[in-house]
């Protein structure tokens, strides 16, 4: 008798169901990237864009809606930055843990401070965002604060695998710091280094360290380049001292290449988030490309 009770009680325990891994829903592959990074494998993450899209411009596919309405936390950018397809999906997946407000919500701007934040705002602008230029993840430093933040809301959700979230948060602070002491020494060198870029997406990058913007291929954020704006531009370059044309890999190489051809100056690709040149594997990858290719187009 004592043999069969014990049977049950391990049968029981055998078919009881294991505990679900947290399932966050992101908006870009750089907070998948850095879930996975906190949570292992007691999370299931997955980003709404792709390394190649212009997270400006989603559409709102049922997959999407699909996945938002299984979710335990939507981890996004925020600052507007989704303004145009995030909030349908919030609203069709009619998921009440992950609207904002909830613990199920969180963007990762909210754990620093924005830049370029302007005084008003109207459409004569272009592509100017309300709160503040939401290109956040360029700065290496801005990642450690996300992840720390993250990490406390993780453990909030899944109060289960909390000591794991934890400890593979300190783990991940310590390598941070480490990665990010040697790509600011590394970076030293880039200091006042001149760049003109596609977008204004690099703002971040040049505040960490230190590089001057003299111009964008874009006339305004989100106008695509004119033949105008770019002879104006190369007009401009010539009492310069510039040292690359710099784009994101989603954004059309025409432009840099054309001004690249009239300057000799250096048209580059610099990874915007995890996998969006081939060599940006993970997040450290991405800023070892970053400032790998910038300091071999400043020689």
């Amino acid at each position: 008798m004592h043999k069969i009770i014990v049977l049950i009680l391990l049968g029981s325990v055998l078919a009881a169901p294991a505990h679900a891994a947290l399932r966050v829903f992101s908006c870009e592959p750089e907070w998948a990237a850095l879930a996975k990074e906190i949570g292992g494998d007691k999370v299931d993450a997955t980003s709404a864009t792709s390394p190649e899209q212009d997270v400006h411009y989603i559409q709102a596919r049922p997959s999407l809606i699909a996945q938002m309405r299984r979710a335990d936390l939507v981890v996004c950018t925020g600052a507007d930055l989704e303004v145009g397809w995030l909030p349908v999906l919030l609203r069709q997946g009619g998921n009440s843990k992950v609207q904002p407000g909830q613990d199920g919500y969180f963007e990762a701007s909210s754990a620093v401070q924005l830049l370029e934040v302007p005084s008003s705002v109207d459409r004569s602008m272009g592509d100017v965002h309300p709160f503040g230029n939401p290109h956040i993840q360029l700065d290496p430093n801005n990642i450690g604060k996300i992840a720390a933040a993250l990490a406390v809301r993780m453990a909030k959700l899944d109060g289960a695998d909390a000591e794991t979230f934890k400890q593979r948060a300190a783990d991940f602070n310590a390598r941070w710091e480490k990665a990010v002491a040697k790509w600011t020494q590394e970076g030293t060198a880039l200091k006042g280094m001149q760049i003109v870029t596609h977008h204004r997406s690099y703002v971040y990058l040049d505040h960490w360290l230190g590089l001057e913007e003299i111009g964008s291929l874009e006339p305004k954020p989100g106008i695509e380049p004119t033949t105008g704006h770019l002879a104006e531009l190369l007009d401009q370059m010539k009492s310069k001292h510039v040292k690359a044309i710099v784009r994101s890999s989603y954004q059309d190489s025409r432009a840099s290449d054309w001004l690249s051809s009239r300057t000799s100056v250096k048209a580059i690709v610099l990874p915007h988030t995890v996998e969006s040149v081939p060599e940006a594997k993970d997040l450290f990858a991405m800023f070892d490309v970053i400032v790998a290719r910038l300091i071999e187009a400043n020689k």
